[in-house]
């Protein structure tokens, strides 16, 4: 078969912007790196904001009135205005900063959750979701007494929308959380209508985000999300600092998460007086050297283009699905390649995915191998583990075909 091999991006020029790709790990043996879907890795501009920022520009953000303080206060609250045009909030007061998507999610569950959840109310998950968007609601329904309802996956690893709307339509549906691409099957949801549906049944959505921000264009305001939450390490930006954008109605009226520094307006002994948003939701020092590195990583990302990366992205994985679909005893698991991104999780005849990670490492391609954080998801595909790479826009078709002649090496090992 041919395949196409013209991707908008200069690859040879971003794949040197990015110091860890250009190195051995065993003797002879090239990095390549298919765990991004885990954390990309990151360029030297993030690398080098980071550093210029500890070098020339470190003090605590907001109440210095010194220049240092001045100057981190400006690279902190930059960087929220760059994620506030990244995904087009309609206001910076919507971005909350927090450690990472798991966080931002939990935030939503602790604070709206906690407040406007109870006896009676149904929380709409999917079966397909990350531990970090089934755990927090597990928590807290135990607390308020809710129930939760799982959205299913059809055979082709897609969510069954007939049974969402019957959910909305039978249930007492307050918030519907999902994911927009799954992190184990790749399947890219149709969160736009997922949101429409369930609008129209009088219920919030949040969005975990985590594996879109990185991979595609990102309009909150088109989608109508009421939450999406994501991650800087995932999208070329230092690990430590997450995203929580929220609408502003629902922000102001939700109670603080943490409580401390910088949340508050004014504090007595008997009683304290909230800071506006987004600041009160961000008790404590925050993380200012990440802030710096989030806001190169949009710059980088930006420069090169969304719709570019994407379009790369999709070459890639295209060439990807084909040439694993060829190695005898492999199965693939997920949708048509026009439905899905950025993964291919995978299961080899009756080895175990530790054990081909193991022999890929060997041969110095890096993938992961597990359940990755959706363990009743692997139940549900009737499997321990899968294997799994990902993709990101430094990736190549040429990595794929080290990838294809390291599983032929698994093979060799295991004699099938």
């Amino acid at each position: 078969m041919t395949y196409s091999t013209t991707t908008p991006l200069n690859i040879e020029a971003i794949r040197a912007d990015f110091p860890a790709l250009d190195q051995e790990v065993h003797p002879g043996k090239r990095l390549v790196f298919l765990d991004s879907a885990a954390s990309s890795q990151k360029p030297r501009q993030v690398i080098d904001a980071m550093s210029d920022y500890y070098r020339t520009s470190h003090a605590n953000v907001h109440r210095g009135i010194h220049v240092l303080s001045e100057r981190a206060t400006a690279a902190y609250e930059g960087a929220r205005d760059k994620v506030r045009a990244f995904i087009n909030a309609a206001s910076r007061r919507e971005i909350i900063f927090t450690r990472n998507t798991t966080e931002s999610i939990n935030l939503v569950a602790g604070s709206w959750g906690r407040a406007n959840l109870g006896p009676g109310d149904v929380v709409v998950l999917s079966e397909m979701e990350h531990h970090s968007n089934i755990v927090p609601w597990q928590i807290l329904a135990q607390e308020r007494g809710f129930t939760i309802r799982y959205i299913p996956i059809t055979g082709t690893g897609e969510l069954d929308l007939d049974v969402y709307a019957r959910l909305l339509r039978d249930e007492p549906v307050r918030l519907v959380s999902v994911m927009h691409i799954s992190n184990v099957l790749g399947t890219v949801n149709p969160v736009a209508e997922i949101i429409r549906q369930a609008h129209a049944a009088g219920a919030l959505v949040l969005i975990d985000g985590a594996q879109s921000v990185p991979h595609l264009p990102v309009d909150v305001q088109a989608l109508d999300a009421d939450f999406y939450a994501f991650s800087a390490h995932k999208m070329a930006g230092p690990t430590g600092i997450g995203v929580l954008y929220g609408k502003r109605a629902l922000l102001e009226a939700m109670p603080p998460y943490m409580g401390g520094g910088e949340m508050i307006k004014r504090v007595t002994f008997e009683g304290s007086e909230w800071n506006s948003i987004p600041h009160k939701f961000e008790a404590g020092t925050p993380a200012i050297a990440e802030a710096a590195g989030l806001g190169a990583a949009i710059d980088y990302l930006t420069a090169i283009g969304m719709e570019n990366i994407l379009a790369h992205e999709q070459l890639v994985v295209d060439y990807a699905l084909d040439r694993l679909s060829e190695v005898p005893g492999l199965t693939l698991y997920g949708p048509a390649p026009e439905r899905r991104n950025g993964v291919a999780s995978f299961t080899l005849a009756d080895i175990h995915a530790h054990d081909i990670a193991q022999l890929l490492d060997a041969e110095g391609v890096a993938i992961r191998a597990g359940h990755h954080c959706a363990m009743p998801l692997h139940q549900r595909l009737g499997v321990a583990a899968t294997a799994r790479a990902s993709f990101y826009l430094y990736n190549t078709q040429a990595e794929v075909d080290a990838l294809i002649t390291a599983l032929e090496r698994v093979r060799k090992v295991f004699g099938i």
